[in-house]
């Protein structure tokens, strides 16, 4: 874990960059740090006329570092003589919280079947980190719980481990953070805030892969923690090695600790999670209509929350009461947003669009520079794997191309995919991640 002591050593590193070293030893030498309390960093100097010059024409300077360390806006404060008694008035809490955890707690997930094996496995990662299951990899499809048990670890860590510092941010999240910081040059600061986590949680890894530059990042992040026994979970849509695209190196370091996968819950699990949810929303449901919904939705959690807050609605809104009509038409509502559902050819032209860096319009243009004309055929070739859309019509979805086009297209990536092993797991991962979309 890491104390106030090495936010202070971090944070004289960084001002070194700002100001002289005179500077910093004529101002800082004497300051010790004192705590991380709630979203503030202490410290104490010996004179009341060093405060005052810290507070005030270094004070900026320090809660920008901390903002950059800790992805959260910081308070700073200097204390001198007696102003240490008035730490007992603050509560202790490295870092600001996700407000989010205080529902996804182990208290409020639903076990079962087919997420029992996951569920022991991250509450055994919240009570002894790093101990037996390092990197812990939750996979399964959306909806299933998977964020509500990477984010239940994270609660259970600030609630029990107040120094530990922990880190929960999303795949995509991180690939935004990483270009950031690259394109301002504080590689340093995102270096220093992932390898100083004494818990890191990385939710929807999928997004990184085929991201060449965010894989290096995290492969050196990765061995960085693993290396000083700090713990790691990760959760993905699919097991390390269907992620395709994703480098080799990465996949054998995910399969060196423990992978639990969640199933779309059982019919008690099911019913289960209905009564949870109702409960939770205040709402009464009989227990005949319960068994009707776990009988008609099966496809995951989300949906059974959906008709729950859908019932709510009905109940609090319209001021009806719960029948058959009303969860019907509750279900009717999700079942229109049904994941088997075969995906819209906009969906997967922006889909591939995003994994490309290329604009719809472009694609959609007569344009056929390389950087485009290899995600026009990419999206050709996914629209006829996913779709019922005939050849005129995926050459219409792409900008009034003729049929002739579409095939020559389908055709060019079928027989890249026979010799380009990249192309093969880009391919498939489009795939996989516009079928969960």
């Amino acid at each position: 874990m890491h104390s106030a002591n090495d936010v202070l050593a971090h944070i004289l590193n960084l001002l070194e960059k700002q100001i002289t070293k005179v500077t910093i030893d004529t101002w800082f030498s004497d300051a010790t740090a004192v705590a991380l309390k709630q979203d503030c960093f202490i410290i104490r100097t010996t004179s009341p006329f060093k405060k005052q010059v810290i507070d005030s024409r270094y004070g900026d300077m320090v809660r920008a570092i901390l903002q950059e360390l800790f992805s959260a806006d910081m308070g700073f404060m200097v204390l001198v003589g007696d102003e240490l008694d008035s730490l007992d008035s603050l509560e202790e809490d490295e870092v600001p919280s996700d407000k989010d955890e205080e529902y996804y707690t182990f208290e409020d997930f639903v076990v079962g079947s087919s997420n029992r094996f996951a569920h022991a496995a991250a509450l055994a990662v919240a009570t002894n980190p790093a101990q037996t299951y390092n990197p812990l990899f939750i996979y399964g499809g959306s909806g299933l719980g998977k964020t509500h048990l990477i984010k239940a670890i994270a609660h259970t860590m600030r609630r029990d481990r107040p120094d530990f510092r922990v880190i929960y941010i999303k795949g995509d999240d991180f690939i935004n953070e990483l270009i950031k910081d690259l394109s301002n040059q504080k590689m340093e600061e995102f270096h220093n805030k992932y390898r100083m986590a004494d818990l890191l949680l990385l939710d929807d890894i999928q997004f990184i892969a085929g991201k060449e530059q965010t894989q290096i990042e995290f492969f050196h992040t990765f061995n960085a923690l693993y290396d000083a026994n700090k713990q790691i979970v990760i959760t993905s849509d699919r097991p390390p090695k269907e992620l395709y695209s994703l480098h080799s190196r990465l996949q054998t370091r995910f399969e060196w600790g423990l992978l639990a996968d969640i199933q779309p819950p059982d019919y008690e699990t099911r019913i289960a999670i209905i009564k949870k949810k109702a409960e939770r929303s205040n709402i009464e449901i009989p227990d005949n209509l319960i068994q009707y919904i776990a009988n008609n939705v099966t496809a995951n959690i989300r949906q059974l929350e959906g008709i729950v807050l859908r019932t709510k609605a009905c109940r609090e809104l319209l001021q009806e009461e719960i029948t058959m009509d009303t969860i019907n038409q509750a279900i009717r509502d999700i079942l229109k947003e049904n994941p088997g559902m075969k995906p819209t050819a906009s969906i997967i032209i922006s889909e591939v669009c995003k994994y490309y860096g290329v604009a719809p319009d472009l694609i959609k243009s007569s344009n056929r520079r390389k950087d485009v004309l290899l995600p026009r055929q990419v999206a050709s070739y996914i629209m006829r794997q996913l779709t019922d859309l005939s050849l005129p019509e995926i050459g219409k979805e792409l900008g009034g191309q003729h049929y002739s086009t579409i095939i020559n297209s389908i055709d060019r990536i079928t027989e890249k995919m026979k010799t380009d092993p990249l192309l093969e797991n880009v391919v498939k991962d489009l795939i996989s991640n516009i079928s969960e979309t």
